[in-house]
């Protein structure tokens, strides 16, 4: 049984899909690393990502359609070479895939409005939700505190939220 997405998360972010053309919109922006492991669900080698040790505070932004994904105080070094992360921005921002590739059973992260590939979560994190959530810098946009977020589909932030 597959639940309904809402219209809204609780976070005030409009989870509609984008259309197939604003879809390809936002495709044909991206450099060919980022349409690889978005669009492809593919995977940057490890300890490379530019968001790696970023520690500023901020937002993690999905890097195709802009919502917001994770926040900076849920960032922890997990030592495995790519950002990861305790827990979402909002529970409704991602989506949960099971994904049997490479002989292995894992969970893989879309973000929930545009599917756009993230990476995976393990059970394996720290307290207080002992999840890692194992995230492709590439899949990311890191807006820092007070900068607009992104509203790459023009449908304005939730009250108190900015959007660019």
């Amino acid at each position: 049984m597959t639940l309904a997405r809402p219209a809204r998360s609780n976070a005030g972010f409009d989870l509609s899909p984008p259309a197939t053309a604003e879809k390809a919109a936002l495709a044909a922006k991206l450099a060919p690393d980022e349409r690889r492991v978005l669009l492809e669900h593919g995977t940057e080698a490890p300890f490379c990502g530019a968001l790696l040790k970023q520690k500023q505070p901020g937002a993690y932004c999905c890097r195709l359609c802009g919502l917001p994904l994770f926040r900076a105080g849920e960032k922890f070094d997990s030592g495995t070479g790519w950002p990861s992360f305790t827990a979402p921005y909002d529970p409704a921002h991602v989506e949960y895939v099971e994904d049997r590739s490479y002989r292995m059973v894992r969970t893989e992260i879309r973000c929930s409005r545009c599917g756009g590939h993230q990476g995976h979560v393990f059970p394996d994190g720290p307290p207080p939700t002992y999840r890692r959530y194992c995230i492709n810098s590439v899949s990311l946009e890191f807006v820092a505190d007070g900068a607009p977020l992104p509203d790459r589909l023009g449908r304005g932030a939730p009250e108190g939220q900015p959007s660019r």
